[in-house]
């Protein structure tokens, strides 16, 4: 990128900040998650529910799939409307609630979690700002580590709220594996940042086309989900994300010579899954950037980035979604937009 290009400077900043946000929530935050988890773990007979919109809606998700592998627990990914817009009062008593949000200022969950604790629900809200009104609507605060975002587009605090989830469902699981994995996410993250050369390369295509897909399975849907959404809002790029699965029922029909899709593939249980995915692409010809550190999967791309190893697939997401969100910042700068303030976009948006 030219010297002195100021736009999406906040975003960018943000972005580098990412391991040692997670090295804060790991060391800072560990003994409210576990005290918390002792808590949740009463409540695992029933259901969770997942308040969240926009990036913290796509870090539930996650935390939706982790919850339900690990704690067997299901989990119901809330629609604030129901509570806000259609004022039902919904029968919640012994469940447990968790409201996510950067700024713990979004009328909709906070009024969401309020009649959950109303209702009778173990209420938990998730947020970087202990004082908000998320947080006094709450039982149960866990805090981001994150520190003041500047950039409209949400970056290190998304990655936080991974991290939270990720600690919490390990703490409840009794998980000694998962919680000791935590500790090598600080350097994942900044050999995830190591990838910029080629990201911005990716980005110098991208930013010649006008739509693209981005596809992954499992825990990281989230993180095709958090790409999309990043490139929509700061490059305006029409960015669709599918599920894999679901990209092989009927959506690929789309996929013509030459289009570009986006594809997540770290090892786990969807590599195999997304290998397949991805020889289909090739068959139509598709011009596909995969993310992996699996050398198969990177075989099949058109565009291979490389990624460090993270040694627990449930991890993955924190650290896949890093690049990604450069390549949002990188799209943007080479269209002459700033990331930092998308067009009609606000840090907090006020919906009930």
């Amino acid at each position: 990128m030219p010297r002195g290009n100021r736009l999406g400077r906040w975003m960018l900043q943000e972005i580098s900040e990412q391991p040692a946000v997670l090295e804060r929530v790991c060391r800072e935050e560990a003994g409210a998650v576990a005290a918390v988890a002792r808590r949740l773990r009463a409540r695992l007979q029933s259901v969770v529910v997942l308040a969240a919109r926009g990036t913290s809606d796509n870090a539930a998700l996650f935390g939706r799939y982790l919850i339900e592998t690990r704690l067997r627990t299901p989990v119901s990914l809330a629609a604030p409307s129901v509570v806000t817009l259609y004022r039902a009062r919904l029968h919640l008593r012994g469940t447990a609630v968790i409201g996510l949000s950067q700024s713990g200022r979004s009328p909709d969950i906070v009024r969401f979690v309020q009649e959950a604790r109303s209702a009778g629900a173990l209420t938990i809200a998730i947020t970087n700002h202990a004082t908000s009104p998320l947080a006094r609507a709450a039982h149960e605060v866990l805090q981001l580590h994150a520190g003041r975002e500047r950039s409209v587009a949400a970056t290190k605090t998304y990655t936080a709220q991974l991290a939270v989830l990720s600690l919490l469902v390990a703490h409840v699981a009794g998980d000694r594996r998962l919680i000791r994995a935590h500790d090598a996410l600080p350097d994942a993250a900044m050999a995830a940042l190591n990838t910029a050369a080629a990201i911005d390369a990716v980005a110098e295509r991208l930013s010649k086309t006008r739509e693209c897909l981005v596809t992954s399975r499992g825990y990281n849907f989230a993180t095709a989900l958090e790409a999309a959404l990043k490139l929509k809002e700061g490059s305006r790029l029409v960015a669709e994300a599918l599920s894999s699965a679901d990209l092989m029922h009927g959506p690929i029909a789309v996929v013509e010579r030459g289009f570009p899709v986006i594809a997540v593939a770290p090892p786990g249980r969807a590599l195999n899954h997304l290998a397949g995915v991805l020889r289909a692409l090739r068959r139509r010809h598709a011009r596909t950037i995969v993310l992996s550190s699996v050398s198969t999967a990177l075989r099949l791309a058109t565009v291979a980035v490389r990624m460090p190893a993270v040694g627990e697939e449930a991890l993955t997401p924190h650290i896949y979604v890093i690049p990604l969100q450069l390549l949002a910042a990188y799209v943007a700068r080479r269209r002459g937009l700033d990331p930092d303030r998308p067009r009609g976009l606000r840090k907090v948006t006020y919906v009930l």
